[in-house]
């Protein structure tokens, strides 16, 4: 592949190998500090699949000694989930520069040569986790998902719901060996037929690559910030495994007694009453205080079974984003929830192929068309740019929520409507874990 995008005179791109993995190591520690000392992040499996990984070398180098300045990588997500199905799809991750090497257009050529790989590798999307909020917009990513954080305090009150007393439990220490195969299966499920309804959800996308699932499970004691080994809460119906939790405990003491908080990094279940079963156990483990779920969808069961849903300390949060890099596959490749035939005047800055008007045609959960229209751009049905194309197109931010903002412009009366309609999703999109 190519690795041809400007770059300021003194710099260069070099494809990485595993043998750069300390240099890498370095570098992110400057872009994303954390205290935990390089040597010992060495000692984790890496997850890059360094095919797909990128560095930009400058003369002279960085002030450690190592020429790489500034990198970037990917990861193959071939089975992205999308509404109706599943495309091939970047998952951009590990994009840094060395903090002397900052404001020199390095990351603006990085994310140039990105999309550019992207498009000779057949990927018609790239997804990202957004360290700032402000940066990516620029690029033609969108805010595509949301998730909910909550705090639970221990007992919480939830709903009953008929048939989750059937359900056994186990509480294990979590092993990739004898439940690698177990939360594998049970997430994948729970992506196919989200909350039973017979629709996938967005976005809830598998570790795919061998490195991928061997970073996931690796538990290294310098990033437990004080809290134990990985547990595992295995929730289980008439032998099948229903659910699932992957969670940390931490046992804090003050005067009035034990105030211990459970992390609880994954929960996953098939249905309302698995998950009842699930969460039962989790907000009422001995000597914890409260249940601190990372990643929640904003519509996951456990915010509809809390009899005082004031009682979790609920925030919102921003999930994974979406940039369409080949427009008609992309809008193609999904399904939509109502009939719809539109077109989409798009403007992309970066990537000429997308600039123009497209013609969407579609019926209710069926297949798409998208093809390039001959209609002028003033006169299209809706106007927008590539970034809130991308901030739609799993569903979960409407286009009626941006055409009110000023971010899409409707021509034809009822056209934003409608296209709100069927760009919606039944279930909201979401990933539930961080790449």
């Amino acid at each position: 592949m190519t690795l041809d995008s400007p770059l300021p005179a003194g710099y260069r791109f070099r494809r990485l190998t595993a043998d750069d993995d300390r240099a890498v190591i370095d570098l992110d520690s400057w872009a994303f500090p954390v205290p935990v000392e390089p040597e010992e992040i060495a000692k984790m499996p890496s997850p890059l699949s360094w095919d797909r990984a990128v560095g930009v070398e400058a003369d002279g180098g960085s002030p450690g000694g190592s020429p790489l300045v500034a990198m970037h990588a990917s990861y193959p997500f071939t089975h992205f989930p999308v509404p109706g199905g599943t495309l091939p799809t970047a998952g951009l991750t590990w994009v840094g520069v060395h903090p002397q090497y900052r404001r020199r257009g390095l990351a603006s050529a990085m994310l140039d040569l990105h999309l550019a790989r992207c498009r000779e590798r057949g990927e018609p999307l790239s997804a990202l986790y957004a360290a700032e909020y402000a940066i990516y917009g620029r690029f033609g990513y969108g805010r595509a998902a949301d998730d909910v954080r909550v705090t639970l305090p221990r007992g919480a009150a939830l709903r009953d719901v008929p048939g989750a007393s059937e359900h056994t439990v186990r509480v294990e220490h979590a092993d990739r060996e004898h439940h690698g195969d177990l939360v594998a299966a049970v997430h994948r499920a729970a992506g196919r037929d989200a909350a039973g309804l017979g629709v996938n959800r967005p976005g809830w996308a598998s570790p795919e690559t061998p490195e991928l699932q061997a970073h996931r499970w690796h538990d290294a004691a310098a990033f437990r910030q004080g809290f134990e080994t990985r547990r595992i809460v295995v929730v289980e119906r008439a032998g099948e495994p229903r659910g699932y939790a992957l969670l940390r405990r931490k046992l804090d003491w003050d005067v009035t007694g034990p105030r211990g908080t459970v992390n609880v990094g994954e929960a996953v279940a098939l249905d309302a009453a698995a998950s009842r079963a699930l969460w039962g156990v989790l907000v009422d483990l001995d000597l914890m205080n409260e249940t601190r779920p990372f990643i929640l969808a904003p519509d996951d069961p456990l915010l509809g079974l809390l009899v005082d849903r004031r009682s979790a300390d609920l925030r919102v949060a921003d999930n994974v984003w979406v940039r369409l890099v080949d427009v008609p596959t992309a809008l193609a490749g999904r399904q939509y929830a109502a009939d719809v035939d539109v077109t989409l005047a798009v403007t992309d800055t970066r990537l000429g192929e997308n600039d123009g008007v497209w013609r969407l045609r579609a019926s209710a959960f069926g297949e798409a068309i998208c093809e390039r229209s001959d209609v002028a751009a003033a006169d299209a049905d809706l106007a927008l740019d590539v970034r809130e194309l991308g901030a739609a197109y799993l569903g979960g931010t409407s286009l009626s929520e941006l055409g009110g903002a000023g971010m899409v412009t409707e021509r034809a009366p009822g056209a934003l409507a409608r296209a709100s309609t069927a760009f919606g999703w039944p279930v909201a999109p979401v990933c539930s874990w961080v790449f």
